[in-house]
C-alpha cells in the first residue's frame, strides 16, 4: 500500500471540478482539504466522491495503488479557509470562471499562505496576469487548466505569469505527473492558451462548413469521431505530418502549397448565431435532446467511452 505523499492540497471549490481535483489527488496518495464557503456544499461534494470513488472500485477503473475507502480517508472537508491552507504543499482554485471571484479568492490567499507553497488556478479562459497581477506570491502562482472530465483526460495545460518562478512551473509539472495527469507547459501566455485555441479552429472551420452547406451537422460531427478524432486519440497533428510522409520535412515539401491553397479559402470568424445555430441545434436534438435528462444519459456514456479509452491508451504505450 502507498503511503500518503507529504504535505497536504486544498481544493477551494466544491464543484465538478473541484470533486474531480479532490479524487485525483488523493489517488496520488495526498491528503486532500475541500474548503467551500457553505457546509452544505462540503457535505455533498463529499458524498458525492463517496459515491463515484466506490462505483469506480466496482468496475476496476479507480485510479492510484489505494483502495476507495483509503482513498476517501485522505479527503475531508474544512470551511475556514486560513485552517484549510496551514501546511499545504498546493492549493487548487477551482470556483466559477467569474475573474473577479478569482480575483477576490487568491487575494485572501496571498494574505494568508507561506512563502512555498503553490497557488494554482483551474481556470479556462482567463489569462495569469489578469489573474495574479499585484500579488505579494505572484511567483508561486500558476494556472493548470483541466480538461473536462478531469479524471478521465489527463490533459493539464500549465500557463506561467511573466513573474511565476521557474520552480513553481517545474514543481507543478512534477505533482501532476505524480497524479497521473499528462502536463504540458505553455512557455508564455496567450489568450485561449493550447488546447481551445485548437478546439476554436476545428468549430470555426465545421461551423463555416455546416453554413455553406457543404455537409450536415450530424456527417461533420462522424468526419471527426469516426475519422480524424480515431487518429488524434493516440498520435498529434505534428506527429501524423511526421508519419504521413517520410518526415515532417518530407510532408512539408510535399503538401505545403496544397495545405496553403486551402487555408486560404477559410472564411472569416463566424457568428455563432441565426439559421445555422437552429439547424445544428435540431441535429443535434435528434441524436440527443436537450433535455437534462438525456443529456446527462449521454455524458454518462462519453464518460465511459473516455475511461475506456484511457485504458486502452494505456495498454498500447510504447514499450
Amino acid at each position: 500500500m502507498a503511503s500518503p505523499a507529504a504535505g497536504g492540497v486544498v481544493i477551494v471549490g466544491s464543484g465538478l471540478i473541484g470533486r474531480s481535483w479532490a479524487m485525483l489527488f488523493a489517488s496520488g496518495g495526498f491528503k486532500v482539504k475541500l474548503y467551500d464557503i457553505e457546509q452544505q456544499q462540503i457535505t455533498d461534494a463529499l458524498e458525492n466522491i463517496r459515491k463515484e470513488m466506490k462505483s469506480l472500485e466496482q468496475s476496476g477503473s479507480l485510479k492510484g495503488s489505494l483502495s476507495a475507502e483509503q482513498q476517501l480517508s485522505l479527503i475531508g472537508g474544512c470551511g475556514n479557509l486560513a485552517e484549510a491552507v496551514e501546511g499545504a504543499v498546493h492549493i487548487q482554485e477551482c470556483v466559477p470562471e467569474n475573474l473577479e471571484l478569482k480575483k477576490k479568492i487568491f487575494a485572501q490567499l496571498d494574505r494568508i499562505v507561506d512563502d512555498r507553497v503553490i497557488l494554482s488556478s483551474s481556470s479556462s479562459c482567463l489569462l495569469p496576469s489578469k489573474l495574479f497581477t499585484g500579488l505579494a506570491h505572484v511567483k508561486q502562482c500558476i494556472v493548470a487548466h483541466p480538461v473536462n472530465p478531469p479524471y478521465y483526460v489527463p490533459l493539464v495545460e500549465l500557463i506561467p505569469h511573466p513573474e511565476t518562478a521557474p520552480a513553481t512551473m517545474d514543481r507543478t509539472y512534477a505533482l501532476m505527473k505524480k497524479i497521473g495527469q499528462s502536463p504540458v507547459r505553455v512557455l508564455k501566455e496567450i489568450d485561449g492558451f493550447v488546447l481551445n485555441r485548437l478546439q476554436y479552429a476545428i468549430i470555426s472551420e465545421a461551423w463555416r462548413l455546416v453554413e455553406e452547406e457543404i455537409v450536415s451537422p450530424s456527417d461533420l460531427d462522424l468526419v471527426m469521431s469516426d475519422g480524424l478524432g480515431m487518429r488524434y486519440a493516440f498520435i498529434g497533428p505534428l506527429e501524423t505530418m511526421h508519419l504521413n510522409a517520410e518526415g515532417v520535412i518530407s510532408y512539408c515539401e510535399r503538401y505545403s502549397e496544397g495545405m496553403k491553397r486551402v487555408l486560404k479559402t477559410f472564411g472569416p470568424v463566424p457568428e455563432f448565431s441565426g439559421a445555422t445555430v437552429e439547424r445544428v441545434n435540431e441535429d443535434m436534438c435528434m441524436k440527443v435532446p436537450d433535455d437534462p435528462e438525456h443529456l446527462a444519459a449521454r455524458r454518462q456514456w462519453r464518460d465511459d467511452c473516455l475511461m475506456k479509452l484511457s485504458v486502452l491508451k494505456y495498454q498500447m504505450q510504447p514499450k
